[in-house]
């Protein structure tokens, strides 16, 4: 399995911790809020379709709303794939934060 990207990390996240509630806005949010920074929806989409490709999550199609004139919403999911490689990549993380010197960060 290869390692995810620090991006898919983030949406991987994201999607877990909206659950039921995790499409391409709200992840685009949750995203957003969690960086502090202002992301293209087009790089979220564009993660979300290698995530789909690569087997780390699954879509679902949501009902048809009249006030999005009759479109549907498209729900995201973390897989089984998706959540071990959620989890790899925290041990990754542990295990390289947890072998490191200390250091100050010192202002100029």
């Amino acid at each position: 399995m290869r390692l995810i990207s620090r991006l898919e990390e983030i949406i991987l996240l994201s999607i877990w911790r909206l659950q039921d509630n995790a499409y391409g806005v709200t992840i685009l949010d949750e995203v957003r809020k969690a960086t502090g920074r202002t992301w293209l929806t087009g790089s979220i989409y564009a993660s979300l379709a290698r995530l789909l490709k690569n087997g780390l999550v699954q879509s679902i199609e949501g009902k048809p709303m009249p006030e999005r004139g009759g479109r549907r919403k498209i729900f995201y999911r973390l897989t089984r794939q998706g959540q071990q490689a959620l989890m790899t990549i925290k041990k990754i993380n542990t295990l390289i934060w947890s072998e490191l010197p200390s250091f100050e960060i010192k202002d100029k």
